[in-house]
Order: structure tokens, then C-alpha cells, then sequence
């Protein structure tokens, strides 16, 4: 077997076989495939496709070249969760204590943010102590007396993903969607689910733009679970606008909190109630989405919800008394206040800019291994369809940084005042199943 002939095979339509695809894979992982050859059959998939055959062959020959954690040892089923990533998205934060609470073990495999979109765990690492860096034995106890543990990625999980990844952040051929859908799932799968609850978010500040795609990348996804015996679900979430009104590591943290003590914002308490609703019916702790959601939001209203966030904080080390008093988090030096040069309604927020914004600020990276500044981002006083007086402040900017004008001049050039009252897109926009 040769690369020539199976990048030819694509470059002409063909579907691949299983054995090609194990075959190219392999090459890329021991060098015996050179970088130009393995960027040729990307470019042919982009411009070809892949059939659904062809997308979990190519996500398990992934998961199988690296490491495959073994969750057997955890009593129960385990649920993951995956989003695509937004601004403002710290819902993983939100549900793994809802989804424990209802006896369902979250075993959770996460990673860092670069960009604009934030990773969980920059934000978990906000907390004083906050320790991500389990063994695998500590991991495992957890989840199974807690019912709940985070963790990073670590480089043993889909090192194939990362290579073929890195290819295609310079060939252009990131937008392809069953290699978006292969790279997703194939480290969900490495991390060891039986089962997957994936939010893709679509709008402004998400990176599948329109409808199209995002339900197209969410069916994508599903059939590879399906194929690969994974039960999956996928919620398409809007991100037209940020989610809740704090973007940025500290003040996400802050904010989900709030959540879990029945205090937070209705979009993100509903996306979050929502994701963790199908994922303990995916557990096995409830049969319908109706009896879910009654007993998460009871959980919420008990307070027994943030008690299991107090617990999750205080077993990976962290200092439990932020959840009674968040101004323990990293504070900010600098708080810039944004204000609207007109009166009306906010018409619409680019979401994608108040991300760019706060990774300005110090919240986001733009390369790898940049380091963030956890007290850094964004608070958003006004959303879709809030009325606003001329001067009323819109936003506030918190930064460590003496220097913020590139900052200021994107965050406030994101909103969009109009005469007219606009109503805020549905929070869900569909659940594939």
C-alpha cells in the first residue's frame, strides 16, 4: 500500500477502506508519511468528504493511536460532555455538580482555552490550589465516592488528532466537517464515556456560523457515537451573543456559582439544565427530559447543587470558602467602564469580538503556551433587547494591563444600538438525538 495511491483514491471521490485509513494513520504516526502527503489527502477529504463509514474509521484509527483511558473501574455509567466552545461558556462548570447529584459519575477529561473561547480548566485553575493535575488513582476515587473529577487532557490521549490537527491549521483545511466531527469525538472516546453529550454552539462566538453547518457537524458527531456504540446526543445552543454576562476566567467561576445557587442569568441556566438533563437520562438516573429537568432545578433551589461544587472544589484542592465569598478569586486592578454614545435598544453583541476583547485583556491566548491573566474580561451590564439611556454603561472591561485601548475599541464596537427592540435568538435551537 502506498500514500500516493489512497490520496489518489480520495482525490477522485472513492471511499476509503478501513485498512487505508489505518494505513495513512499509522504512517503519519511513526514519519513513514511526510507531512506533504498527509496535507494532500486533508486538502482531497476537504474538497471530498467523507462518507459516514469512512468518518468513524478515521475517529477510531485516531483513538487508537494513543492512550484509551480504562473507566471500567468507576461503578456506574459514565457521561461526558463536550462543546464546540463559545465566549462566556462555563457551563461544563455548572453541570458536572448537577449531573453528580443525581448519582450519575462525570468523569471529566478536559482542556485549555486558546483564542478567544475560554477552557474550563484556565477556569477552574482560578481557584486558589485548584489541582487538575490528578493520578489516575486519585481520579478514579473520586469519581467513584464523589461521583465527580476533573481533569486535563494529557499528550498520550489521539496524539494522531494533534498531528493532523497541526496540518491542518496551515493548509486550510480546518473547516471540514467530518474531520471537525473525527477530531472531537475521538478524544471524547479516548477518555473513556459510554456515553456523550455534546453542545454545539452556533452564532458569532462560535465557530460553526450558521444553522447549516452546526446541525450538520451535530448529526456528523451523533452517527460517529452510533457507529462507534456510543450513545450521543447533541443540543445545538445559540452564541450569537455571550452566555450569562461574565466572560473571563475568575469572573466565569463567579458567575456559575451564582447558577448553581439559583441566582444566575436564564440563557445559561436553561443551556446548563438542558445538557445536564439529557446526561443523566444517558446515565440511566431518569427516563424522560421532563422528570430531569423538575429534579436538577430542585437541586438548584435545595442547595444542594452548590454544596456538590463546594465538595468538587475542596477534594482537587482548592479553597472552598470562594463559593461563600468570590472575591477570594483573582481580582482585576484596571475596571473600564463601557458606555453607549446613544439611546435604544441593544440590537445585537459580536459575540466573537468580546472574546478577542477579553483575550486582549490577558483572559484568552493566542499561542499555546501564553500565560493568562485569571482576573482578566468582561462583564456584560446589557444584552440582546435590554433597553439603554445614553451614557448608561454597557460593559465593563477588568484588566491587570496599564495598556486596554485595543481592547476598549473592539469591545465597544461589538454592540449594536438600534431604535427597535430585537428578541434574543432561543437559547436551543435543536436536539439531535
Amino acid at each position: 500500500m502506498r500514500a500516493y495511491d489512497v490520496i489518489l483514491r480520495k482525490r477522485n471521490g472513492f471511499e476509503l477502506s478501513e485498512e487505508e485509513i489505518n494505513f495513512f494513520i499509522n504512517g503519519i504516526m511513526d514519519n513513514s508519511i511526510p507531512d506533504y502527503q498527509a496535507s494532500a489527502l486533508l486538502m482531497a477529504i476537504y474538497f471530498k468528504g467523507l462518507s459516514k463509514k469512512e468518518t468513524a474509521q478515521l475517529t477510531m484509527a485516531m483513538v487508537n493511536s494513543g492512550e484509551v483511558l480504562d473507566l471500567s473501574s468507576i461503578n456506574g455509567l459514565k457521561v461526558d460532555k463536550h462543546s464546540t466552545g463559545g465566549v462566556g461558556d462555563k457551563i461544563s462548570l455548572i453541570v458536572i455538580p448537577l449531573v453528580a447529584s443525581a448519582g450519575i459519575p462525570v468523569a471529566k477529561i478536559s482542556g485549555r482555552g486558546l483564542g478567544h473561547t475560554g477552557g474550563t480548566i484556565d477556569k477552574l485553575e482560578s481557584i486558589s490550589g485548584f489541582r487538575t493535575d490528578l493520578s489516575t488513582e486519585t481520579f478514579f476515587n473520586n469519581v467513584n465516592k464523589y461521583k465527580m473529577a476533573i481533569a486535563g487532557q494529557t499528550d498520550n490521549i489521539t496524539p494522531a488528532d494533534k498531528k493532523l490537527y497541526s496540518l491542518r491549521d496551515v493548509t486550510a483545511t480546518v473547516d471540514s466537517i467530518p474531520l471537525i466531527a473525527s477530531s472531537i469525538m475521538s478524544k471524547k472516546i479516548a477518555s473513556g464515556a459510554d456515553s456523550i453529550v455534546l453542545d454545539v454552539k452556533v452564532g458569532s462566538g462560535a465557530f460553526m456560523k450558521n444553522m447549516t453547518e452546526a446541525i450538520e457537524l451535530a448529526e456528523t458527531m451523533v452517527d460517529i457515537g452510533r457507529a462507534l456504540n456510543k450513545k450521543t446526543i447533541a443540543i445545538v445552543s445559540d452564541m450569537n451573543q455571550p452566555l450569562g454576562h461574565e466572560v473571563g476566567n475568575a469572573n466565569e467561576v463567579k458567575e456559575a456559582i451564582d447558577v448553581l445557587k439559583g441566582n444566575g442569568a436564564e440563557d445559561e441556566t436553561y443551556v446548563a439544565l438542558t445538557i445536564a438533563s439529557y446526561m443523566t437520562i444517558l446515565g440511566g438516573a431518569f427516563n424522560t427530559f421532563e422528570k430531569a429537568y423538575s429534579y436538577l432545578e430542585e437541586v438548584i433551589k435545595s442547595g444542594e447543587a452548590v454544596e456538590y461544587f463546594r465538595r468538587l472544589v475542596s477534594i482537587q484542592g482548592g479553597d472552598p470558602n470562594i463559593i461563600d465569598n468570590p472575591d477570594l478569586l483573582p481580582q482585576a486592578k484596571n475596571h473600564i467602564e463601557i458606555k453607549s454614545e446613544e439611546e435604544g435598544y441593544v440590537y445585537s453583541i459580536n459575540a466573537e469580538n468580546i472574546g478577542v476583547a477579553a483575550m486582549l485583556l490577558g483572559a484568552g491566548r493566542r499561542k499555546k503556551n501564553d500565560p493568562i491573566d485569571h482576573a482578566a474580561g468582561i462583564t456584560l451590564i446589557k444584552k440582546v433587547g435590554q433597553k439603554v439611556a445614553k451614557g448608561e454603561t454597557i460593559c465593563i472591561l477588568h484588566t491587570n494591563m496599564s495598556k486596554w485601548d485595543e481592547a476598549y475599541k473592539v469591545a465597544k464596537s461589538s454592540f449594536e444600538i438600534g431604535e427597535a427592540k430585537k428578541t434574543s435568538s432561543p437559547y436551543i435551537h435543536k436536539i439531535i438525538q
